[in-house]
């Protein structure tokens, strides 16, 4: 087979990357618009409908921190190939879920599956998009942002189209097929190979990375601003819906958040790209975010539609951000990904604690205001942390054994 060119290529990658990365988010976002009806299927309460986000988002970092190893054994196209394969299961599961243990069973698949795309594809757009790379990610995370919204909006309509919450949840694993197709023909061989930067070791072992007080740092960051993300995804329509909102119009809510995201994701890296200091436009992320909470917990009915505009615009630009900072830290683009794979991995555990510890707060003080305003303060340390982020000390901080 011939092979396309260069400008074919390209636009087959960057389709690959949005398409693969819309199916990472719908599964997750379709549960808070759908809570009530859920609970009311499974009799779940606040903190077994919590599990829905911890679970797969505890296994989103877990299983991120296997993909290095996985992309070096099975190559990048049996990796995101069975991940797709997997999230679509998941969903698919979802029609027999009438009780709790199906729906983690479920949220477990499709946790796995996504921890794999996560570790694999940054690596890969390092790779391939080496002049482009926070541009790239600014689609790659504009897109999860974009399957967030799609998954929020249209999950609680086709509730009211006649759908049962079930058949709601698994409609997710139809798009997950095109984006199998195309990466499957996309990712079929691999780019040329680059040689290792000199700062990098020579094997694979990654390690040394962990032994790295900055890998750490870069996963406590990753940890505390994406806990907001899932705090929202959990908790922003049932929030609304205890103050009187329908599932459909707390479900939008939450899909203006998904956009703002998308859109803050897509534009603040491509802002970001002419300095290699990231760390105004990362404060000014932060900053919304702080603005969102502050409102939420104090004033949720003021301005909600702004509200969530604001607050979607600091997660996603964050989000961005973080990951392009990972992929700043080391040249090569194997280490890089190895790095930014770790960084989710501890970073999305740490996560996956935020929406459990606002079900507790809720369950001790009655109401969701406790939850936004511990999400308050992990902005507020990240603002703080992000301080130590300057790329002047990227190659001491990361400098690799001898």
């Amino acid at each position: 087979m011939a092979p396309e060119a260069p400008r074919t290529a390209a636009l087959l990658w960057l389709a690959t990357v949005v398409l693969v990365t819309l199916n990472l988010r719908p599964f997750l976002t379709a549960i808070g618009p759908l809570g009530q009806a859920i609970q009311a299927g499974t009799g779940m309460d606040l903190a077994a409908l919590s599990c829905l986000t911890l679970l797969p988002m505890a296994l989103m970092g877990a299983g991120t921190w296997a993909a290095p190893a996985a992309l070096r054994r099975l190559g990048a196209r049996a990796c995101v190939a069975g991940a797709l394969t997997l999230i679509a299961l998941g969903c698919l599961a979802r029609l027999g879920g009438t009780d709790a243990g199906v729906l983690l069973a479920s949220s477990a698949l499709c946790g796995a599956g996504v921890a794999l795309v996560q570790g694999v594809l940054p690596g890969l757009i390092k790779r391939r998009s080496p002049g482009g790379v926070a541009q790239m990610m600014g689609v790659y995370s504009a897109s999860l942002m974009g399957g967030g919204a799609l998954g929020a909006q249209l999950s609680p309509l086709a509730l009211q189209w006649g759908l049962g919450w079930q058949a709601a949840l698994a409609l997710w694993a139809a798009p997950v097929l095109p984006a199998l197709a195309l990466a499957w023909h996309t990712l079929r061989a691999p780019p040329a190979p680059r040689a290792p930067a000199a700062t990098a070791p020579a094997h694979d072992d990654t390690g040394w990375l962990m032994r790295r007080p900055r890998t750490w740092l870069l996963m406590l960051c990753f940890g505390l601003v994406n806990g907001g993300y899932a705090s929202m995804v959990a908790w922003l329509a049932p929030h609304y819906q205890s103050l009187g909102w329908s599932a459909a119009r707390s479900g939008l809510l939450v899909a203006v958040l998904s956009v703002a995201q998308a859109a803050a994701a897509l534009s603040l890296p491509a802002l970001a790209a002419s300095r290699p200091d990231r760390r105004g436009w990362l404060w000014c992320a932060l900053a919304c975010q702080a603005i969102g909470f502050a409102l939420l917990a104090w004033w949720p009915l003021a301005a909600p539609q702004a509200t969530a505009i604001v607050l979607g615009a600091g997660l996603g630009g964050c989000f961005a951000l973080i990951m392009v900072v990972a992929l700043d830290h080391l040249p090569d683009p194997a280490q890089a990904g190895a790095l930014n794979a770790l960084m989710q991995g501890g970073g999305f555990i740490l996560a996956a604690l935020a929406p459990w510890v606002v079900a507790r707060l809720h369950q001790a003080t009655g109401g969701f205001a406790a939850g936004w305003l511990a999400q308050l303060g992990a902005v507020l340390a990240v603002c703080v942390l992000a301080a130590r982020l300057s790329p002047v000390h990227y190659a001491r901080v990361m400098r690799a054994p001898a």
